[in-house]
């Protein structure tokens, strides 16, 4: 497989403590990822680094061979990495076809915009029905569809996604699952994952890494990940249904 994303030796700190510990990952192209573990456990800061939000104490970043550390957010957005931030942060007064539209603010191509854009309400056919409608008014599972779908809109080849199924009714977390399965297969967007849901994470993505105190604690095979016995005890509650 190619390689897509290179994360390598990094540290990372906000102000005198340390966020990540000499921490290495990747992600080849056509895969879904999963990075598992405890808050505070550096997952969300490992995203942060990759879109330039927060910069490196030591180590690199590499995204197709070019490396991206020190390059500013916006630019890293128009290189193919888009990112979709925990909580659901829509534009509340805005209605959900200018939200989505807000995604695409880097592209030029208005007939590619177009058909993004009816793939999104496709794929997320409440959407379509609430098109005019104020983000706010949505509940917190079609929030969630509309910040995908808005990430979706800047035709990214790596798709971040940050807790997306925190805090949403658990019978709408299987339909976010499948969305960012569906997403990976049929759009070919490559996705890195970053869950508190172990066991939902660990299920519909091929390799996961399992973070503790801002290092890798395990990696492997998601399926292999599934049956251990140290990820069972940390983040399944035990025995796996």
């Amino acid at each position: 497989m190619t390689a897509l994303l290179k994360f390598k030796n990094v540290e990372l700190y906000y102000d005198h403590v340390y966020a990540l510990k000499g921490v290495s990952i990747n992600i080849d192209e056509g895969e879904t990822v999963a990075l598992i573990g405890a808050n505070g456990a550096g997952k969300s800061s490992i995203l942060r680094a990759i879109t330039g939000l927060q910069g490196l104490r030591e180590g690199s970043i590499e995204y197709l061979g070019q490396r991206i550390d020190g390059i500013k957010p916006d630019k890293i957005v128009e290189m193919g990495i888009a990112m979709v931030p925990e909580g659901r942060r829509v534009f509340p007064f805005m209605s959900i076809k200018d939200n989505l539209m807000m995604g695409a603010f880097s592209r030029k191509d208005k007939v590619g915009i177009a058909q993004t854009l009816e793939m999104v309400l496709g794929r997320f056919p409440r959407l379509k029905e609430r098109y005019a409608q104020s983000a706010g008014t949505l509940s917190g599972g079609e929030q969630q569809m509309l910040v995908i779908g808005r990430a979706l809109m800047a035709k990214p080849r790596l798709l971040l996604l940050d807790e997306p199924s925190l805090g949403i009714a658990p019978k709408l977390v299987q339909n976010i699952a499948q969305s960012i399965v569906d997403i990976n297969r049929d759009e070919k967007v490559s996705v890195l994952l970053v869950e508190q849901n172990s066991r939902m994470a660990l299920r519909i993505s091929h390799r996961a890494y399992a973070m503790a105190t801002g290092a890798v604690a395990l990696s492997g095979l998601s399926k292999d990940l599934l049956e251990d016995d140290r990820i069972k005890a940390l983040y399944l509650g035990g025995e796996v249904s």
